[in-house]
């Protein structure tokens, strides 16, 4: 398509060069008639009727002298818009003004061109029929709707890749929807171009509209499942409730790291090396728990340790702490805590809390921690309180 309007352009050019090469003479002649009859007849205006009346005679020199006026008025308006608009657009630090300047640059230069032509070819008493007129019109109009069509393409393709291209922390759009919403802007600009094609040519589109509505509700229908999981992964993607690389929790008990984010499905990779595929139907509604999400990934790390009653609370405090800041497991950025929570009913409850680097270490930390909080209470004679009942028989 783009080599066709190339093409086209083209011969244009060449068409437009040699119409105005072979009208030149005839303006030419006909400015310098214009004056010699205005010298000898200054008085009484002669020149001027005599003038109008060559043209209503000769219909074929006034044409060429309107398509030789077309083409100088459309340059020089183009040049005069173009130049106007540089000026603006430079003024400006983005370079995104002047690619699309340069974008739409030709196709309005056409359009000044077309609108000049149309009104050349629709002079009365011209010697082309009403068909003949309807045809070229029909063509020009097809070719400015190509030309524009192009142009739009251009821009909004653009205008996702610069979406697209700004840091991860403020891009409005994800790299993977970019082939897909350049999909969906080719088919939403073809389908209005060949509409606008279509009226341009006076055909009625309301039949096609009709059959295309008939057969987008029975493809809806037979692909329910697979639409709904497109536009779900739409959703995801836009609304980010997380991304690839994140440790999550679903409600159905999977965790792992997201491994992909695609348009029908998310991928996780589970802690066991197993991939788990979901339909992006199925995550979009349920309830995820982001491990990584946050202003950081640190997890804090919440950990209950019960001792018996009469045990000393600040030497439990002192071991507990010790313990999480000798293991070299937990995150440095924090300082860990310990919180004498309640009297349980066989216990002092204590709860150690302290962050850990990653999501995926709070297993490993939790062994270590478990470990050694039981061996360093053992080792100081710190009792580890289980639930006891006393059965009394009566005889």
């Amino acid at each position: 398509m783009l080599f066709i309007c190339r093409s086209i352009s083209l011969c244009y050019e060449i068409l437009c060069i040699s119409i105005v090469y072979c009208s030149f003479d005839i303006i030419f002649f006909i400015l310098f008639f214009i004056v010699m009859e205005s010298l000898n007849f200054m008085s009484n205006g002669e020149s001027v009727l005599f003038l109008l009346d060559f043209l209503s005679k000769n219909i074929l020199v006034y044409f060429l002298i309107l398509i030789s006026l077309s083409i100088v008025g459309a340059k020089l308006i183009d040049l005069i818009f173009i130049k106007f608009l540089k000026n603006l657009v430079h003024k400006t630090k983005s370079d995104f003004d002047d690619k699309i300047l340069d974008l739409i640059h030709r196709p309005l230069y056409y359009s000044l061109l077309f609108i000049g032509f149309g009104f050349s070819i629709s002079i009365e008493n011209f010697y082309l029929s009403s068909n003949v007129i309807f045809v070229i019109n029909a063509i020009m109009k097809s070719l400015l709707i190509v030309l524009w069509s192009i142009a739009f393409l251009k821009i909004f393709v653009l205008l996702i890749q610069i979406s697209s291209s700004k840091s991860s922390n403020s891009k409005l759009l994800s790299s993977k929807l970019v082939p897909l919403f350049d999909n969906i802007g080719k088919i939403i600009i073809f389908t209005g171009s060949t509409y606008l094609i279509m009226v341009s040519w006076g055909m009625n589109p309301v039949g096609w509209l009709a059959s295309a509505g008939v057969l987008g509700i029975v493809l809806g229908l037979a692909a329910k499942d697979t639409i709904a999981n497109l536009f779900s992964g739409i959703f995801i993607m836009v609304d980010s409730p997380y991304k690839e690389g994140d440790y999550i929790n679903l409600d159905s008990g999977e965790r792992g790291y997201v491994k992909n984010i695609g348009i029908r499905s998310t991928r996780i990779m589970t802690r066991d090396d197993i991939e788990i595929t979901v339909p992006n139907s199925v995550i979009a509604n349920a309830k995820i728990i982001n491990e990584s999400g946050g202003p950081y990934e640190n997890e804090r790390v919440r950990l209950s340790i019960g001792v018996a009653y009469g045990s000393d609370i600040d030497k439990v405090k002192n071991i507990l702490i010790k313990i999480a800041t000798e293991s070299g497991m937990i995150s440095e950025k924090f300082e860990p805590r310990v919180r004498f929570r309640s009297f349980g009913d066989s216990s002092l409850d204590f709860e150690l809390l302290f962050w850990i680097d990653k999501p995926e270490a709070r297993g490993r930390t939790l062994d270590f921690i478990n470990s050694k909080i039981y061996k360093e209470f053992n080792k100081n004679n710190i009792e580890i309180p289980f639930p006891q009942r006393t059965v009394h028989i009566k005889k």
